[in-house]
């Protein structure tokens, strides 16, 4: 464990004049630390506590931030740090499995513009003076708040910067004005027709073991999803494999996991994985059984049923995850902005960093994005 605290000017720190930043090598130790502090779905114990216990590779890396005079912790940032051609990157426990990642903050932290700028330089100051030689902070994925606190890591890049985003659907009370309102993707149809199979029923499973029968399902439906568009699928290796059991097995009993299912006398039709977090559910995973039960839609139906089962516990915010496929809209979703950022730890990172912003502001002007991915054999084919 590391202890690094940074002398800041009272001008800049608006509550104390002194930012301690503890580092740590493991979470355990670090999730005792603001355990009732504000986060998203993915800084729940439960998922980072699988999260590094699965994917071993990397080395954990976590920054409590504090104010050195009272002692009070004002923030956690999860992290780790990995060597990638020569490269010492430090980023988020994320490796392509959660869809935002941002710091845990105390509830009743002072984040003013000032406070900001002072935590966000002891950070990076703790960084570049540990021994490990870092060279590049690269933070992806970010909301611009955290539990309806202001995110003061995103104050280090640029609001939207991300080439990625969420897609958020906003319900009102009644369920039927929702589904009213999507009436084109016709799931009551949808629904009447799988419904005319012996035993079909959607399913939430109840306890681990049929939530891991259910995953062992739909690795196995995802896998035969990717071969056929010919693409590479990981999410069923030792790795992945463990983590998603993991989750499961820890987070399923209060609620923060969910997995569901269209069943039948025939079999798994279609899978669900998704995590909740008080009145936000957000899905991760989904999968079907292939194109003889088309007529049905059971990748659409599985999303709907699972919404209107959530909705009725009192959910009412619906992320369909990032990656912007047409149904999304179909449903409803308005992209929620996310935010990248890079910040070089040493020189050997500045052309890292310098990369990284400039694909962020060939984001901003898809037309010159174009010109740039044609320029070097990507594009369109």
């Amino acid at each position: 464990m590391t202890l690094l605290s940074f002398e800041q000017p009272h001008d800049i720190a608006s509550s104390a004049s002194t930012i301690a930043v503890d580092v740590l090598r493991d979470w355990r130790h670090a999730a005792l630390r603001l355990s009732a502090g504000r986060r998203t779905a993915f800084q729940h114990a439960d998922w980072l506590g699988a999260w590094y216990g699965a994917f071993v590779d990397v080395a954990p890396l976590i920054a409590v931030i504090s104010d050195a005079a009272t002692g009070k912790d004002i923030a956690v940032v999860p992290m780790i740090h990995h060597v990638r051609r020569g490269i010492r990157i430090v980023e988020f426990p994320d490796l392509g499995v959660s869809d935002n990642n941002a710091p845990i903050l105390a509830r009743d932290a002072a984040l003013d513009a000032g406070a900001t700028d002072a935590i966000n330089k002891a950070l990076i100051g703790a960084l570049r003076a540990l021994p490990d030689r870092l060279d590049l902070l690269r933070l992806k994925k970010m909301p611009a708040e955290v539990g309806g606190k202001p995110n003061p890591l995103v104050a280090l890049g640029r609001i939207g910067s991300s080439s990625l985003n969420g897609n958020l659907v906003l319900m009102g009370d009644d369920y039927d004005d929702y589904q009213a309102a999507i009436k084109r993707l016709q799931m009551p149809r949808g629904w009447r027709v799988f419904s005319r199979h012996a035993g079909a029923r959607f399913e939430i499973a109840a306890d681990v073991a049929r939530a891991h029968e259910l995953l062992d399902v739909m690795d196995l439906q995802q896998q035969a999803r990717m071969q056929k568009l010919g693409s590479r699928f990981v999410l069923n290796d030792a790795t992945h494999a463990r983590f998603y059991r993991e989750v499961v097995r820890r987070g399923l009993a209060e609620g923060h996991v969910m997995v569901s299912a269209l069943v039948c006398d025939e079999g798994v039709v279609a899978t669900a994985f998704g995590v909740r977090h008080g009145a936000t559910y957000i899905l991760l995973r989904i999968s079907h059984a292939g194109d003889q039960w088309s007529s049905c839609s059971p990748g659409l139906l599985i999303i709907e049923r699972t919404m209107a089962a959530l909705h009725a516990l009192g959910v009412r915010r619906f992320d369909l995850s990032i990656g912007n496929q047409a149904y999304k809209r179909r449903f409803g979703a308005a992209r929620a902005t996310l935010t990248d950022v890079s910040v070089a730890l040493s020189w050997r990172g500045l052309p890292f960093a310098w990369r990284d912003h400039a694909a962020q502001g060939l984001r901003r002007c898809p037309k010159l994005a174009a010109l740039a991915a044609r320029a070097m054999g990507k594009g369109a084919r």
